[in-house]
């Protein structure tokens, strides 16, 4: 079974310890957060990054918020403080609302200890949502390799590994799963501009010993057309109840160019990510960030230094959606805890679910 080889999120008594990823693949360092300010700055910061652990690190920011204060007021302030932080992602409001529903009806005088006992059980909650879909998309690579005489050459796009969970990973949880049971595979890794989280893929594929290649955005439609390319299998950050699906941006390129060349496209979320309250993708909220990072990229220096550095003149205009959505007709199955499924047939899979 895979475990973290560094814990993304961990609680040290009254505060919470993540590992800093604005600062990876250069850096690995972590960062010990006391305030509920720190905590809504690292979520907008994307020091923390990847739908699963931005819900479990708001979790964790109420139960910090609640410290010296649990009162109504101080809940509510809380809740709002950090669903203001990320729009799109919907673990984040969906873990805040496990949060509110199980603190709202408790006097303030036991809401310290609950918060902190629901934010850690939405961490091992989601350590083992990615346990179980490594286990249902693992069946999905196995079938794909089958007579097979070279390794299974899987793509993703942005960052949905362990880096982005409290567990294995969405995406790379079914390659990490396949590691482990000797099934051979490789991995062609988009670079992901402009935040490139794909280095952080990267980073932790080798740290992992799993084959990969490095590749420009742009190189994705080539590679699926060359047939060089057995399955795409991303993230996503939303997943609506129709099936459309956001991902970083760029995600939706690659799923035309799979279909155009009828190459499988997968997408791998756990029930936290899918939003019934949302018809389809055109209700999907999409973040819109700064155009300083389509502006300028964080790099190493050659005195070890980590530097930013500018790409386009300062009064050069940018847009930065960060998210696109890649309608349900383009993806073969969402890949989640409870198996695997065509994009229409969410409701199998989750019954009970409330609009």
């Amino acid at each position: 079974m895979f475990t973290q080889p560094i814990p993304t999120i961990k609680r040290d008594g009254d505060a919470v310890v993540i590992l800093d990823q604005t600062l990876l693949p250069h850096r690995c360092e972590v960062r010990r957060l006391t305030t509920l300010d720190e905590v809504a700055v690292a979520i907008h910061a994307m020091q923390v990054r990847g739908a699963p652990l931005i819900g479990a690190t708001a979790a964790f920011g109420v139960a910090i918020a609640l410290m010296r204060d649990a009162s109504d007021a101080r809940l509510e302030r809380s809740l709002e403080i950090l669903g203001a932080t990320r729009p799109t992602a919907v673990n984040l409001h969906w873990a805040l609302g496990q949060m509110a529903g199980r603190l709202r009806p408790l006097d303030p005088s036991e809401r310290v200890e609950a918060a902190w006992r629901e934010a850690e059980a939405i961490r091992e909650g989601d350590a083992g949502m990615c346990a179980a879909i490594g286990g249902h998309g693992y069946e999905i690579l196995k079938g794909l390799a089958a007579g097979l005489d070279r390794p299974l050459r899987v793509m993703t796009h942005c960052n949905a590994g362990w880096l982005a969970t409290c567990g294995a990973g969405t995406a790379l949880a079914p390659v990490y799963e396949a590691q482990v049971r000797g099934l051979a595979v490789e991995v062609w890794v988009s670079e992901t501009r402009p935040r490139n989280q794909g280095l952080l893929t990267a980073w932790e594929l080798r740290e992992a010993g799993v084959p990969l290649r490095l590749i420009a955005d742009n190189a994705a439609g080539i590679l699926l057309a060359r047939g060089e390319v057995d399955v795409v299998i991303t993230g996503a950050d939303r997943v609506a109840a129709n099936g459309d699906s956001a991902n970083k941006v760029g995600t939706y390129l690659k799923a035309l160019a799979a279909r155009e060349h009828g190459v499988p496209f997968y997408i791998a979320a756990p029930f936290s990510t899918v939003d019934f309250g949302c018809p389809d993708g055109a209700a999907i909220p999409i973040e819109d960030r700064g155009a300083g990072e389509v502006c300028s990229v964080l790099g190493l220096a050659e005195d070890g230094a980590l530097r930013m550095l500018r790409l386009a003149p300062e009064t050069t205009a940018a847009a930065n959606p960060a998210f696109d959505v890649t309608p349900a007709r383009c993806i073969t199955g969402i890949i989640t805890e409870r198996g695997v499924c065509e994009p229409g047939r969410l409701r199998e899979l989750y019954p009970e679910a409330k609009a």
